[in-house]
């Protein structure tokens, strides 16, 4: 279904290892373009892609439909970063993981002792791909070493400076930090919309920053005025 990283799966620790020198600049069109994260879609995905119109997702939510099999995504609010002809890509938003801004900063700079709060601020599982990988979602108005301005006045960068800034207290007062992202190939998002397997819903900035972690999927769900619990196999479209 979705696009996975044939990598070995690492322990949040294990990325650890990794956050330093993989917080690098990113350009977008990199994350659409890699040959070895690409998978054959199934050829029942090939038909239905015949019969998908684009109707690209770029800036807004997909929330899993109560369906949804892969363990990657069950109950996940993700956002969808970028969506051209080439693929998507996009950040899961509402799964912290057993890791913090602390444990990335005792890697980062273990000379300086993190500051307390850091402790309270987590780390989302992007998704299933390059999971050493970090992003950070915030409003715009500061810009970092690799930070692309998205839209609806949010940002994304991707450079380890933007993480040292939040701990001394002078970066985006609002933030999502995740390891990992999720992507999918050429006209495999459409053809899983047509399987009925997400529901679109429009951008929601408050969502994002002001909502807890585990109220953002129903958050999502109540800005279309849909119970999930009450949901089927109905219409993946809002």
């Amino acid at each position: 279904m979705v696009v996975k990283d044939n990598a070995a799966r690492l322990t949040p620790h294990g990325a650890l290892r990794f956050i330093a020198s993989k917080l690098a600049p990113t350009d977008l069109r990199y994350f659409l373009c890699i040959p070895s994260l690409s998978v054959r879609p199934s050829n029942a995905t090939l038909a239905f892609m015949k019969n998908v119109s684009p109707s690209y997702l770029k800036h807004q939510f997909l929330i899993a439909m109560p369906h949804m099999a892969d363990p990657n995504f069950a109950h996940t609010l993700t956002y969808i970063v970028e969506h051209t002809a080439n693929g998507a890509m996009g950040l899961v938003i509402n799964r912290p993981q057993e890791l913090s801004l602390a444990d990335i900063l005792e890697q980062l700079r273990p000379d300086i002792e993190p500051p307390a709060l850091c402790q309270h601020v987590p780390i989302f599982i992007g998704g299933p791909v390059q999971t050493d990988r970090g992003f950070v979602l915030h409003p715009k108005g500061l810009s970092f070493q690799a930070t692309v301005d998205l839209e609806d006045e949010l940002s994304l960068s991707t450079t380890q400076d933007i993480l040292f800034a939040i701990a001394d207290g002078v970066g985006p007062a609002k933030s999502l930090i995740a390891l990992g992202y999720a992507g999918w190939e050429a006209g495999q998002l459409e053809a899983e919309l047509a399987q009925n397997a997400w529901l679109t819903c429009p951008f929601d900035a408050d969502i994002l920053f002001n909502t807890s972690s585990e109220l953002r999927l129903e958050a999502a769900a109540k800005h279309l005025g849909i119970n999930l619990s009450l949901l089927t196999s109905q219409a993946g479209h809002a």
